[in-house]
């Protein structure tokens, strides 16, 4: 759970104790970056993944499962690179490359046209949902998908209820319009559009190149259009949260929802009692005595 510049992690262990700490929220970019609209969206998503990736780790180091201290900066670092290499092999190369495979069957154009690119959008989309669904079949990853409902429960019930409890939240919906999965989605979307349009123009500077330079070219446009991409994605979804009813809050809104049928499941109340503990160590003093959580021990850093 993040709150401002800390935010906190809450396991519970095999013998059914909870252990807990508050950590300082890692940046790498101005503090004034991170506000400017349209700019801020691409920051924050590097920042959340450096930090998400180190709560990860700490929770493993927390509950026994590793031995040791927890990786370092630099190899988190190595770690995001491959993550994000990984990410761009299956989410921008291949897609690319079934794409080409429509061409060289004769049903699409090349890259220089629409089709093309409509085609790369239609496998990306593939890719993408059938990622998600195939993860979400390994028995971990299903039970991080319930301590991911359990986190979107328990904001429901602190942004609504003045008393947060296990059974004020365990009432809460699991879907949320602020999830970072409504971010994803509304990323893979707008790429499929973006790329239509833009991508076709760029390689019009590029046309008496090979067609294999060209290609290359097209897969690095690609990856560099990732970053307004997502910092467009990034106003969408917080001006999507902040709309309550009407038509316009439907449409952006109901996709990121659906998703998230899949990336979360139901909690179960020992799950939604570890997200309460983990709302409540990062919480400001004022704010914690709403918050109705079962004994846990603090591990000092």
């Amino acid at each position: 759970m993040r709150n401002g510049d800390m935010y906190g992690v809450a396991v519970r262990r095999q013998d059914s104790s909870i252990v807990a700490c508050r950590r300082p929220w890692i940046t790498f970019f101005p503090a004034a970056l991170t506000k400017i609209p349209c700019i801020r969206g691409f920051p924050v998503l590097v920042e959340t993944l450096y930090n998400g990736v180190g709560a990860l780790n700490r929770s493993a180091v927390m509950m026994g499962e590793v031995e040791g201290q927890e990786i370092s900066r630099w190899q988190l670092v190595v770690s995001m690179i491959v993550a994000a290499i990984l990410a761009m092999l299956l989410f921008v190369v291949a897609p690319h490359l079934l794409s080409f495979g429509m061409f060289w069957l004769q049903i699409s154009g090349d890259v220089e046209g629409i089709s093309f690119h409509l085609w790369d959008g239609f496998y990306k989309v593939l890719i993408f949902f059938g990622y998600l669904w195939s993860i979400s079949l390994v028995p971990d990853i299903r039970r991080v998908f319930c301590f991911h409902g359990a986190e979107h429960k328990t904001i429901h019930a602190f942004e609504k209820e003045r008393e947060v409890s296990a059974a004020t939240t365990m009432t809460m919906s699991r879907f949320h319009p602020r999830c970072g999965t409504t971010f994803l989605l509304f990323v893979v979307t707008l790429s499929i559009i973006i790329h239509a349009v833009c991508v076709p123009f760029f390689i019009s500077f590029f046309l008496s190149i090979s067609e294999i330079s060209k290609h290359i070219i097209t897969i690095l446009i690609k990856i560099l259009l990732i970053i307004p991409i997502s910092a467009l994605s990034y106003e969408i979804i917080k001006g999507a949260a902040k709309l309550k009813t009407g038509l316009l809050a439907y449409i952006l809104q109901t996709p990121g929802l659906f998703l998230q049928r899949l990336t979360t499941r139901e909690p179960n109340q020992e799950q939604v009692e570890v997200a309460l503990v983990a709302l409540h160590v990062v919480l400001d003093t004022e704010d914690q005595k709403c918050v109705k959580y079962v004994p846990y021990t603090t591990i000092s850093e």
